[in-house]
């Protein structure tokens, strides 16, 4: 096992796109996996009935929040009892599963992923609904290429390359519950000195991970900056929110209201700062490049676009071209929510979007280049795009060229 891979967190992984009659037989009384024959080489060769707790998750791009429910899984050999008494000397290996809402929710065309976690005999079950960026993401999280052929595609070992855990696949394990430490305790008692051992503004703590940084010249290489900036604010913050919640909850048993109240407000706290500390630090190169702008300024039915260029006062005035216009939003995370962006700053017919997204769906971009809108992604993430992809996205540097050019500097 190599620290920093996959191989850390699962010991193999099966993939296979469920077809009509498969997507058929999940929802029926047959509640059984076909195609497994492959799986031996994680889930090993039975003896019995083998059974395995497992999580089970249903992804689409429509819902903020994926489906969750516990399920069982019975790894066997349909033909051991034959072979032992009568000497048939022929396997069958059948994956049955227990029924529950997530697997209720399958459809033809979706991707169905089998994870056996590391050190347990728990097996993580994804279901993510066809052509969305979630399956995109899944597929190019475990190294799944051609899902066309039947049966299941499966990875063992898990430590190529492709397998290292990066900023991108990070944040798409903590999709799936995976618990991805990312923390830097040398800088706890600074920042608990600092801040009085509690929560400072998003403001503030941005300004404090960009000096953690040193001398940085913030006027060139702006794709590396900013994933810099963004994710040295990351691990300081996910260090200090360690720290912080552990020492609430070592205050004593909560009751359970209090816990889920207490719960919510740590997963609100850590979504809205995520957002406001990407926009801080765009905010903040914009500034060193002298670039005009004015952020969440209101426009038509009372819309706030992120960025406006060159700024508020222009976009008011109706004399001033249209073309010399620019808005960008900014969305750490796109899912469906990308369309938001299309119903602000009216004047603008050309829209931008920066996004920290990875491996977002060929569907979705298509849409996106249909509706005038062009993606801005750090150029550390282009390569989980295909090809084709890459070819139409914007780095950060294009998008600060753009807008250098429009201002005459």
């Amino acid at each position: 096992m190599k620290k920093g891979y996959l191989s850390q967190y699962f010991e193999g992984v099966a993939a296979k796109k469920l077809s009509p009659v498969e997507a058929n037989i999940l929802v029926s009384h047959q509640h059984e996996f076909n195609g497994v024959e492959g799986s031996r080489k994680i889930l090993g060769v039975p003896s019995g009935k083998t059974k395995y707790n497992a999580n089970c998750i249903y992804f689409t791009d429509f819902d903020d929040e994926p489906l969750v429910e516990s399920g069982e899984l019975t790894w066997y050999d349909a033909r051991q009892k034959a072979r032992e008494e009568r000497n048939v000397q022929r396997t069958e290996y059948r994956l049955y599963f227990s029924d529950n809402t997530v697997i209720q929710s399958a459809n033809a065309g979706d991707i169905l992923i089998i994870a056996k976690k590391k050190d347990n005999d728990e097996l993580l079950l994804i279901i993510s609904e066809s052509d969305t960026t979630i399956s995109s993401q899944l597929l190019w999280l475990f190294g799944f290429t051609n899902m066309e052929h039947p049966g299941f595609s499966v990875r063992e070992e898990l430590e190529t390359e492709q397998d290292r855990i990066i900023f991108a696949s990070r944040v798409i394990l903590e999709n799936i519950g995976i618990d991805i430490q990312i923390t830097d305790e040398t800088y706890l008692e600074k920042m608990l000195n600092k801040f009085n051992g509690n929560f400072p503004s998003t403001k503030e703590f941005s300004k404090y991970a960009r000096e953690t940084l040193g001398d940085i010249d913030f006027t060139v290489d702006h794709d590396n900056i900013l994933m810099s900036c963004y994710e040295r604010e990351e691990i300081l913050f996910r260090t200090l929110e360690k720290y912080i919640v552990g020492e609430q909850l070592k205050k004593g048993i909560m009751e359970v209201d209090d816990f889920i109240q207490f719960s919510l407000s740590v997963q609100n706290r850590r979504k809205s700062r995520v957002g406001f500390a990407l926009e801080n630090q765009i905010e903040y190169i914009l500034q060193m490049n002298n670039i005009r702008y004015t952020r969440s300024a209101e426009t038509e039915n009372k819309a706030k676009p992120d960025f406006l260029f060159p700024g508020i006062n222009e976009y008011k005035d109706m004399g001033f071209l249209p073309i010399k216009l620019t808005m960008l939003g900014v969305k750490s995370t796109c899912k469906d929510r990308w369309r938001q962006v299309l119903t602000e700053a009216n004047r603008i017919t050309n829209k931008h979007l920066l996004t920290l997204e990875s491996a977002i769906s060929q569907n979705q971009t298509m849409e996106m280049q249909q509706h005038n809108l062009q993606l801005v992604v750090p150029k550390k993430l282009h390569f989980t795009f295909n090809l084709e992809q890459q070819k139409w996205l914007f780095t950060f540097e294009q998008f600060v060229s753009l807008i250098k050019e429009r201002q005459g500097k």
